[in-house]
């Protein structure tokens, strides 16, 4: 009976989350539907960004932690708006390229994390009017390879947000890598500990040469 009782609340704590994730899919579509199916949104599904984690899915993941995190702040009572965190963590990384083998207009190489987030702001302000908030979610999500901090409770939510997601997304493939490795420790022969025993072999071939000894003196 406990574990009928201890499986129904697991199935009632699925549920609640399933309802949270629709929820939170349904309000990232209604706030930001029109980046979701912009053109060069779209492309953005072609750019790799951490392992094989596209751009596109990335800007996804980081608005839904984000709507994750900015519910459970609500709970504590502290406010943010909902629209311009989902637009700022849709378009924080709106730079549009592969950042792998980019170099920068100037002719840096290997500054993508810190240049990217004003290539980015450029990029959607072409496309979309952003709000002082959604500015400097853009611009501040890489803090602190950006010197100045985050001006707003949105723009910290969103470079939390951005940091676990991008620490799952890169760390995640590798302990992948590493399930098998339990198999392979397991045919490694442990270290066996022999007790003292009359009938070892090693007590037997000394009692073979204590025998030939003795009858060779004899």
């Amino acid at each position: 009976m406990k574990n009928r009782e201890l499986t129904v609340r697991q199935l009632e704590k699925q549920a609640r989350r399933l309802e949270r994730r629709r929820r939170i899919r349904e309000s990232i579509s209604q706030n930001g539907g029109d980046i979701l199916h912009s053109v060069n949104f779209q492309k953005t599904r072609k750019n790799m960004q951490h392992g094989k984690v596209s751009v596109h899915s990335h800007s996804i993941s980081v608005a839904e932690c984000s709507l994750s995190i900015r519910e459970k702040l609500q709970k504590l009572g502290i406010r943010s708006e909902e629209r311009d965190i989902i637009r700022g963590a849709l378009l924080h990384d709106y730079f549009l390229y592969d950042w792998h083998n980019h170099i920068h207009k100037k002719g840096w190489r290997n500054l993508h994390g810190f240049t990217h987030p004003e290539t980015a702001l450029n990029n959607a302000r072409k496309e979309y009017q952003l709000s002082p908030r959604e500015q400097d979610i853009i611009k501040k999500h890489m803090w602190p390879l950006t010197l100045v901090p985050p001006l707003c409770r949105e723009a910290w939510i969103v470079t939390a947000a951005d940091k676990y997601c991008s620490f799952l997304e890169t760390v995640e493939p590798r302990l992948e890598q590493m399930k098998h490795l339990g198999r392979h420790w397991a045919v490694i022969p442990r270290k066996v500990t022999v007790r003292p025993n009359s009938e070892t072999p090693e007590n037997n071939s000394g009692q073979e040469a204590n025998g030939r000894n003795s009858s060779a003196v004899k």
